[in-house]
C-alpha cells in the first residue's frame, strides 16, 4: 500500500523533498574588538574598534589580548569583543553596537553583519549599512530572521532556506525586499584589506531594431563579416529561422 500525503495549508515556501542541506564546512573564529581601549582621550590607545585581536590569554571573564593595529597588548573585561564566524557571524553583539561597527567609514552599502537577537533568542537579526550620497542619511536597517522547527530560516515569510549561508547567498544576490542588497560582511581591520572605491560599470545600450530596415539576408547569413555590426544576434536569427520553419514549412538556408 502506499502512503497518503498530508496537505496543510502555510504560506510559506516549501520544497517538496527538498535534499538534506551540506553543513558548511568549519571555519575558524575571530575576535573582534568592540570599542577603544582605553577610552580616556589623553591616553594612546592600546585596542581600536572594529580590528581583529589575538588572545593571549582567557580568565573568563577577563582576556589578555594584543592588537593587530597597534601590536599593544591589553588585559580587558570579555565583554569589550565579539566572536565572529563565518566572517559575518557575530556572538554577544548588540543592536547598538552592530550600528556602531557597520556605520565605520571603511564599510560600503550593503555592508552587513548577522547577530544574535536581543529581545528572542530563538532568533537572530541580519544588520544591513544603507548608505546613501549625504553622509547624514546613512542608516542601518533592522531585520529578524526567525528559526522553523525544522531548523529553517527566513526573513520574508513567503521565502525559506536551510541555513544561513543559503540566506546569505540568495540576499547577495538581489535585495529581494531588503532596503539594498548585501555587498559584504562589516569590514574587521587586520582581517580585511583597505576598501577601495569599485567604479561604477558603464552600461552601453545597443540603438532599437528598426525591422523595416533589416534585409532577409542579413537574417539568413550564416558567417559575419568582421565588418558586420548586424543588430541581430546569432541566437535571434536561429530563432526567427526555426519559427519560420515552424509556421510556413519552408527550408531556409542560411547560405543565402
Amino acid at each position: 500500500m502506499g502512503t497518503c500525503p498530508i496537505r496543510c495549508r502555510s504560506n510559506l515556501t516549501i520544497l517538496e523533498n527538498a535534499p538534506e542541506p551540506e553543513s558548511p564546512p568549519p571555519q575558524d573564529s575571530v575576535i573582534v574588538s568592540l570599542c577603544n581601549y582605553p577610552s580616556f582621550e589623553s591616553t594612546e590607545l592600546t585596542m581600536c574598534i572594529g580590528e581583529q585581536v589575538t588572545v593571549l590569554s582567557d580568565d573568563g571573564d577577563f582576556l589578555m589580548v594584543r592588537s593587530t593595529t597597534t601590536g599593544l597588548e591589553s588585559y580587558i573585561p570579555t565583554t569589550y569583543t565579539a566572536k565572529v564566524t563565518h566572517r559575518w557571524l557575530f556572538k554577544d553583539i548588540s543592536r547598538y553596537k552592530a550600528v556602531e561597527l557597520l556605520m565605520r567609514p571603511q564599510n560600503q552599502s550593503g555592508a552587513f553583519m548577522i547577530r544574535e537577537s536581543e529581545s528572542n533568542r530563538d532568533c537572530f537579526s541580519l544588520s544591513v549599512l544603507s548608505r546613501n550620497s549625504s553622509s547624514y542619511l546613512d542608516s542601518v536597517k533592522h531585520y529578524r530572521i526567525p528559526q522553523l522547527q525544522n531548523g529553517w530560516v527566513y526573513i520574508s515569510p513567503g521565502v525559506t532556506f536551510p541555513s544561513l549561508h543559503h540566506l546569505v547567498e540568495h540576499y547577495s544576490e538581489s535585495a529581494g525586499g531588503l532596503c539594498v542588497r548585501l555587498t559584504g560582511p562589516c569590514h574587521i581591520q587586520g582581517l580585511d584589506g583597505p576598501t577601495e572605491d569599485r567604479p561604477v560599470p558603464i552600461t552601453i545600450r545597443r540603438p532599437t531594431i528598426n525591422w523595416k530596415d533589416i534585409s532577409r539576408s542579413a537574417i539568413f547569413r550564416r558567417k559575419r563579416t568582421e565588418s558586420d555590426n548586424s543588430l541581430v544576434s546569432e541566437g535571434l536569427r536561429e530563432a526567427i529561422t526555426s519559427y519560420l520553419q515552424m509556421t510556413e514549412g519552408n527550408d531556409h538556408s542560411w547560405d543565402t
